[in-house]
């Protein structure tokens, strides 16, 4: 019964796509769009697509279809109508005076689920600054539409109640995206602070980056689970998109001294808002400053390939592009394959949603940002506790001795701190 009182209070929606052929899987973008349709609440009823050399740019789609579209729309009820890609301000106007129903576009509809998902100040913050952004152009083509009364024609001094409202709009918009910017300013500079420590501190940092709903969010909660310094300390994790939208950072302690910092960020997905990328680009930033980088690959999904190719650009786009990785092939026992975990190099096939293979990325990971390890021997005075005290606290003890002259520790330490306590070396 309560599925069914769900179900009625969905929006309706039909989704309407034109393949122009520039699209390297047409079909797969359309099952994705019906994807975000129904993570931002809403009942898909029905998909309609065109082949056209190019679109149309007054409607988007072919005058023919736009007949097509507004009976099918009426045939199945549908209460909005979302077009696959984004759309000018002309065509949002000119397809809502045809349709006569409220267009959407793949960007509005992407902004809309992360208004949904938003639970941070800063998330917030940022989705409101996106979505203002995308209005305010829209607004701005709407001017012609407007009506202009009490003015002359030509008159420059007696502007029309419409245009004075359309002025009045755009003002208020540009006026709040400022002041949300300065918010958002705020808060960067907090992040920039907090980034510091995590950097003076010497403990490695490590991204999880990949398409949306590739499991970013199970790997950290398993990894916090197993070796967190506070195991309830996990994060949302759900199968849909953008199940995540703020960047968890957490410590994660083998019980070796190799500590190493886990971010979880905001997932990547085709066409993602250039608006957003703005908007979140303090919060995506985190990736940038990684000392690795953790791509969670869906492999159970035909078009992982397709997916690594959108987080790959994206992460170019970011500047992290050269970033050393780890590829981890996640949901491989969808795949049919046995005998989980199996890592090549600096690639795992796992499954973390059975907690199949966290132990061996762990490790993997731990080789990789502490390559720069060095097995040394020293014979610390024990006038100098302090140095014995930092290295049991920052390496990895593999020999410990008590003799006359001094402790005598064999660790695994950063070459850094080797070079540094050179004097001390045997």
């Amino acid at each position: 019964m309560r599925e069914e009182t769900a179900e009625e209070i969905l929006t309706r929606v039909l989704l309407v796509g034109v393949d122009t052929g520039e699209e390297q899987d047409f079909e797969r973008s359309m099952e994705e769009l019906k994807s975000l349709a129904e993570a931002a609440g809403k009942q898909v009823v029905g998909i309609i697509t065109q082949k056209l050399d190019m679109v149309n740019k007054a409607l988007y789609i072919g005058t023919g279809k736009v007949v097509e579209v507004r009976e099918f729309a009426e045939d199945c009820e549908a209460e909005e109508i979302v077009f696959d890609n984004s759309l000018s301000p002309s065509q949002i106007r000119n397809l809502g005076r045809e349709l006569e129903l409220p267009i959407l576009d793949r960007t509005n509809l992407i902004l809309d689920i992360f208004a949904i998902r938003a639970q941070t100040k800063e998330a917030k913050l940022q989705v409101e600054t996106a979505r203002l952004q995308y209005m305010l152009p829209r607004l701005v083509g709407m001017h012609e539409a407007l009506s202009r009364q009490g003015g002359a024609s030509g008159s420059m001094s007696n502007k029309g109640t419409g245009e004075k409202k359309l002025e009045l709009d755009r003002r208020r918009i540009e006026h709040r995206i400022s002041e949300l910017r300065k918010e958002l300013e705020e808060i960067a500079k907090s992040r920039m602070t907090q980034r510091k420590r995590r950097s003076e501190s010497r403990i490695p940092q490590v991204a999880l980056v990949g398409y949306t709903n590739a499991g970013k969010s199970t790997v950290l909660n398993h990894m916090v689970e197993r070796y967190g310094d506070c195991p309830e300390k996990t994060v949302l994790e759900k199968n849909m998109l953008f199940a995540t939208l703020e960047t968890s950072v957490r410590t994660i302690d083998t019980g070796d001294n190799k500590l190493f910092f886990l971010v979880d960020t905001v997932g990547f997905i085709n066409k993602l808002p250039h608006g957003l990328v703005k908007a979140f680009r303090s919060t995506l930033e985190e990736v940038k400053y990684a000392d690795l980088l953790v791509q969670v690959v869906d492999f159970s999904d035909e078009n992982y390939k397709q997916q690594m190719e959108v987080t790959a650009q994206t992460l170019k786009e970011l500047e992290a592009g050269d970033i050393p990785q780890i590829i981890v092939y996640n949901k491989a026992d969808k795949c049919q394959m046995t005998h989980l975990p199996k890592v090549k190099g600096q690639q795992i096939y796992m499954s973390a949603v059975n907690d199949v293979g966290i132990e061996e990325l762990a490790t993997l990971i731990k080789s990789m940002v502490y390559a720069d390890n060095q097995d040394c021997s020293f014979l610390i005075p024990y006038t100098a506790g302090n140095i014995a005290s930092y290295f049991m606290e920052n390496a990895t003890v593999l020999e410990k001795e008590y003799r006359e002259e001094g402790l005598f520790l064999k660790v695994n330490c950063h070459r850094q701190d080797a070079a540094r306590y050179e004097e001390y070396r045997i």
